[in-house]
């Protein structure tokens, strides 16, 4: 019998600059490595979270490898080597609210 160790896929990365939103990027983290695949969903993903100097929202980029139908309240897409780029920027709020914003670019329908 031969034991294979399962590996979780990181799918989800930061990088902050203040502790402003520490507490609610741990927390977004913890529900994007929840996120439950779809049937039928076949557009990996990546999601980043992170601050630019002088601005105090929390930017989110969601990168696909296909390109995805467009989403309300999210820019893009743009195009990169590693495919799809699409961002919003969230001001304080609740932190269920940007996740389901993030769930719903994720699972976004191919064009």
């Amino acid at each position: 019998m031969v034991r294979t160790e399962k590996t979780r896929r990181v799918n989800s990365q930061h990088t902050l600059l203040t502790d402003s939103w520490t507490a609610e990027v741990q927390e977004l983290e913890r529900g994007i490595a929840a996120f439950a695949v779809r049937a039928g969903h076949t557009n990996s993903y990546h999601v980043s979270l992170f601050e630019m100097d002088g601005d105090p929202t929390l930017h989110v980029n969601v990168t696909h490898r296909h390109e995805t139908k467009p989403v309300k309240g999210w820019a893009g897409p743009g195009v990169s080597a590693n495919g799809f780029i699409h961002n919003q920027r969230f001001a304080p709020m609740p932190t269920s609210a940007i996740l389901r914003s993030i769930r719903d670019m994720v699972f976004a329908p191919r064009s």
